[in-house]
């Protein structure tokens, strides 16, 4: 496999259980910087390319949609029927994101075919939290899943591996499945840091997590999200086999196997098929796609071109 660091990690101390909370000026104006648009990237795939593609992991096709900090009341009624109304492929698992306030109203209005995910869920049991959801809520009114270490909450909020860790631990523990997000600042895939970042991410949520049953791993390249950049089909497996190869050596063989990891940043209905037909890309987290019914449906259904390519 043609890595981009070879840096050992060594293992972080735990930090008490309210700790991770940090703002870092130099990753949170970045944050908001326009995407340099001469990015180097490695092109090599870590694995020849095929005219047979399967999926290298057992689990089913999943589709999260974010819906992130977006819509109204009538918005999300209107996308609410369009996703009612979409004809979609049967072997994939979808789940969506609302606005916490808008929660219920997806909830009592979608089908169940979809499950409904929350964006963020507190470290511990609710109480003197202000702004914060606990776990024990979510699960209250009807969440199935909640996304967790993305990167807005990483770098803009300032939590940390070891803090994102926790919270994942203790939604499992609610028995909420957790989409644990990961991914590389545009900088730190220039310094061909885009495995030592991902890895360290990886190992905070191994360090914490009491077992991977309901985890599927979200792999995010913070340079793709809401930019209009996508890594190529190429650039993900890439990094998609690297994740699967460190849960093999660092959790087990059988964890490698059976946890689904996803691919997100810019994915829409045009990009989708050529991503789906590789065989480390389990599904999609989808962004701005997924907030158009159709668009969304169309990601969905790329699994059909894992089915044609195998």
């Amino acid at each position: 496999m043609s890595m981009l660091s070879t840096s050992q990690l060594s293992a972080a101390a735990s930090p008490p259980l309210f700790s991770g909370l940090r703002r870092s000026s130099s990753t949170q104006s970045f944050f908001f910087q326009s995407i340099n648009s001469h990015i180097r990237f490695s092109s090599a795939s870590a694995r020849p390319s095929s005219s047979i593609v399967a999926m290298a992991g057992t689990g089913k096709f999943f589709v999260g949609g974010n819906w992130k900090c977006n819509g109204t009341k009538d918005s999300i009624k209107q996308l609410v029927s369009d996703l009612n109304s979409a004809t979609l492929e049967p072997d994939v698992d979808v789940v969506v994101g609302p606005p916490f306030v808008y929660i219920d109203q997806v909830k009592s209005s979608l089908t169940d075919r979809i499950e409904i995910a929350a964006q963020n869920s507190w470290i511990g049991k609710g109480g003197a939290f202000i702004g914060e959801i606990s776990a024990e809520q979510l699960k209250d009114i009807g969440c199935k899943w909640v996304i967790l270490g993305h990167s807005e909450r990483r770098h803009v909020i300032g939590e940390d591996d070891q803090f994102i860790g926790k919270k994942a631990a203790y939604a499992l523990g609610q028995n909420l499945g957790v989409i644990a997000c990961i991914g590389e600042l545009l900088e730190e895939r220039e310094a061909g840091k885009t495995f030592e970042v991902c890895f360290k991410q990886l190992k905070a949520y191994a360090d914490a997590v009491p077992s991977w049953d309901n985890i599927v791993i979200a792999y995010e390249p913070v340079w793709a999200i809401g930019t209009g950049k996508v890594a190529s089909p190429e650039q993900a497996q890439e990094v998609h086999v690297a994740v699967r190869d460190w849960l093999a050596k660092n959790v087990s063989p059988e964890v490698a196997s059976k946890t689904r990891i996803i691919y997100g940043g810019s994915v829409n209905a045009g990009n989708s098929a050529e991503l789906a037909k590789k065989e480390d890309i389990d599904g999609f987290l989808v962004g701005g796609a997924s907030l158009k019914g159709s668009d969304f449906a169309t990601v969905i259904n790329s699994v059909t071109a894992k089915k044609v390519a195998a």
